[in-house]
């Protein structure tokens, strides 16, 4: 028998919603993890008193009891998981899965029973239905009723409200009112906070940026207590997640952050997280409103009676204590400054994200806390109204995306590496002209993830590169984003529907740079053709492109992958298969490589056969046919434009006339109306002019 269980989608009811988690069955532990919130449930062995197995409503549950008091209830289990689960708690915990039936009758007359923090409603002793007595916020007594109201769940579509139950009139031990009693075994598990003794320590005037103002915060043993100006807040301690400590850039401040859940309200605003901001020079000399006898026995070591030291350091010390948990501080990483932490915008406010150890927290407005685990893929995009930052952004695989801005480009390297170091996907992707300094590094990443069908599309550009025989089709694609030649490529894209105006605003222009540029503008219309008149067109029989070493193996490797994981996707098929890649070891790799390398010999082989029995020979016959018609053209636009002739020899002149073409642009304004434009090319003695008809194939070749 394996050592542990894992079982995932299982289910924990948090006052009305169903969170989906992971929970594992160890012979040391039972740990539940919430996939949402990352909170963890860890239950020792020696504290099982008994396990029940349930029919409930999503499938089957298993209900735990702890000799501490505490019952843990978890849902989605299925049908044959029984047998499994029984025979592992029977060898490992000594413990019995029961099975115990719900009562369904539906009826509203039973007995009451409180078990631990829960109340039960049994009907012929089978429990019809449980209350956790943690959920409930406030209880009232009336004449024989008891009326229980319960605290509300944002994120429930429906809730409830309220349960009355009628308790009969008899006489319990000693002539006791039996509605009192029941009220007070409710109030006595009830979450309900009462402000009744003194607090632990008293912290005034502290500045709060969410929610914003300054507070008077009163320690309690069971709660927080905020008192403002205006609003009061209550902050049980069982509902605060995570504490951080954080360094704020100017190394003068600290952040000191509470997450919570639920969060506290305010009309319908909700504030996750409680943000503190203090001075690192403001000291402070604490005593606590205990006995030391008190405080050594209950805080063991953790706080003294009389303590002094930095404000944040006084705050953070009493709250691990009273909370019980861990403070989260930035690790190892150090922007370009110096400093832990990069300074962006996020929506409309700018403020300071932290990358942590297993997760990235954004402060202060509004704050964001992504862990690791629920990070989807990470992308870095070139900044929307500058080339001097870049955005981060964050995917997570519930599908919402967080963007932070107007990073610094000199943050780029630090934060590239923290997150490559983390093993988080990097989706590559938004980079232009700002960022070609880190191009490399990027299709680095793109290479660890071994995407398949990116790797497909360039494969299949260096073959048609090399069919289409323009081996510097890339660079051509570079001079797109070159600000000094963005005009002329509109130029040539629209010239046939450009305006008479507009077309001899290009001719004056043309002939003004005809001796800077003349061989690019030729290179650039002539090359363009065929290019797009290839991608229209593909030939049936042309050898097809051979497989990288990757693929090859994940061909083979594709069924037996199926058959490991039934009911696995497609796009997990990928995942999976990327990820074994990775570990799979050099030598078994250079196998594939050495397969592919072969496989690119056979296919180099059948393409010199294929152009030497004339295939792929189309596109230059279609270049000659071009050439013919393109002269036929220029014989006739010779014949009928007189007022052409004279143009042309102003221009072969020297550079005092200039300004004269320039205002003679407007004679050529009606040749232009028809559609005729004019190229000029090779050396200053020699001029080509082509007519440029408004045809679909010549349009849509310029």
């Amino acid at each position: 028998m394996n050592d542990t269980l894992e079982f995932n989608e299982i289910y924990q009811e948090v006052k009305g919603t169903w969170n989906d988690g992971r929970l594992r069955f160890s012979k040391q532990t039972v740990v539940y993890k919430n996939s949402k919130t990352g909170k963890v449930d860890s239950i020792p062995v020696p504290e099982l008193t008994q396990a029940q197995w349930r029919r409930v409503c999503l499938g089957h549950g298993i209900k735990l009891c702890t000799s501490t008091g505490n019952i843990y209830k978890y849902d989605g289990f299925k049908d044959t998981d029984l047998e499994k689960i029984s025979e592992y708690f029977k060898a490992n915990y000594k413990v019995d899965l029961i099975e115990k039936d719900m009562c369904v009758k539906g009826w509203n007359w039973g007995t009451a029973k409180f078990n631990g923090p829960l109340l039960s409603f049994e009907v012929n002793e089978s429990s019809a239905f449980e209350i956790p007595l943690a959920s409930v916020s406030q209880c009232a007594t009336g004449k024989n009723e008891v009326t229980m109201e319960f605290h509300q769940n944002d994120d429930t579509e429906v809730s409830l409200m309220e349960v009355r139950f009628y308790v009969p009139p008899t006489t319990g031990d000693e002539g006791s009112d039996p509605v009192e009693a029941f009220a007070q075994n409710i109030l006595s598990k009830a979450d309900v906070i009462q402000a009744t003794g003194d607090a632990v320590c008293i912290f005034r005037e502290l500045q709060c940026l969410t929610p914003r103002g300054r507070y008077d915060i009163r320690i309690y043993p069971t709660f927080l207590h905020l008192h403002g100006k205006t609003f009061d807040y209550k902050i049980p301690y069982t509902t605060v997640l995570r504490l951080f400590l954080l360094p704020h850039k100017d190394q003068r401040q600290m952040f000191f952050v509470i997450s919570l859940d639920p969060p506290i309200k305010q009309g319908q605003t909700r504030y996750h997280f409680l943000i503190l901001l203090f001075s690192k020079e403001e000291e402070i000399s604490l005593t606590l409103n205990m006995n030391e006898d008190e405080v050594e026995r209950r805080f063991e070591g953790k706080l003294h009676k009389n303590m002094s030291g930095s404000l944040y350091e006084m705050v953070s010390r009493v709250m691990k204590a009273l909370v019980n948990r861990k403070i989260t501080v930035p690790g190892n990483f150090q922007g370009h400054s110096g400093a832990q932490c990069i300074t962006c915008s996020y929506k409309a406010s700018s403020g300071l994200l932290y990358p942590l150890e297993r997760g990235f927290i954004y402060v202060h407005k509004p704050p964001v806390h992504l862990r690791f685990e629920e990070i989807s893929c990470v992308n870095f995009a070139r900044g929307t109204t500058t080339t001097r930052s870049f955005d981060f952004e964050i995917e997570t695989k519930q599908g919402n995306q967080y963007t932070f801005s107007s990073i610094e480009r000199e943050e780029y390297g630090k934060l590239f590496d923290f997150v490559n170091a983390k093993k988080l996907s990097i989706k590559n992707r938004g980079f232009k002209e700002g960022m070609k300094r880190n191009d490399n590094m990027y299709s680095d990443s793109d290479d660890d993830q071994h995407d398949a069908y990116l790797e497909r599309m360039k494969e299949e550009g260096k073959i048609r590169e090399e069919a289409n025989d323009s081996d510097d089709s890339e660079g051509e694609s570079d001079e797109s984003f070159n600000p000094g030649e963005e005009d002329d490529e509109i130029a040539e894209e629209y010239d046939s529907k450009a305006s008479a105006s507009e077309s001899s605003a290009d001719d004056g222009d043309s002939d003004g740079d005809r001796k800077k540029k003349p061989t690019k503008k030729a290179k650039f219309v002539k090359e363009r053709k065929p290019r797009k008149k290839e991608k229209k067109a593909k030939d049936s029989s042309a050898p097809k492109r051979p497989m990288s070493a990757y693929m090859l193996w994940l061909n083979s490797s594709r069924d037996r992958i199926k058959s490991e994981n039934p009911g696995i996707s497609v796009t997990e098929i990928s995942k999976k298969a990327g990820e074994m890649w990775k570990q799979l070891s050099k030598e078994k790799k250079e196998v594939w490589d050495a397969k592919a390398e072969e496989a690119k010999k056979e296919y180099d082989r059948a393409m010199r056969e294929y152009k030497e029995s004339g295939g792929g020979s189309s596109g230059s016959s279609k270049k000659e046919r071009k050439k013919k018609g393109g002269k036929n053209e220029e014989k006739k636009k010779r014949k009928s434009g007189g007022g052409r002739e004279k143009e042309k020899e102003r221009a072969t002149g020297n550079d005092s006339f200039k300004s004269r073409e320039f205002i003679s642009s407007e004679e050529s304004s009606s040749e232009s109306d028809k559609g005729k434009g004019r190229k000029r090319k090779g050396s200053d003695d020699e001029e080509e002019v082509v007519s440029t008809p408004p045809s679909s194939e010549e349009s849509g070749s310029d």
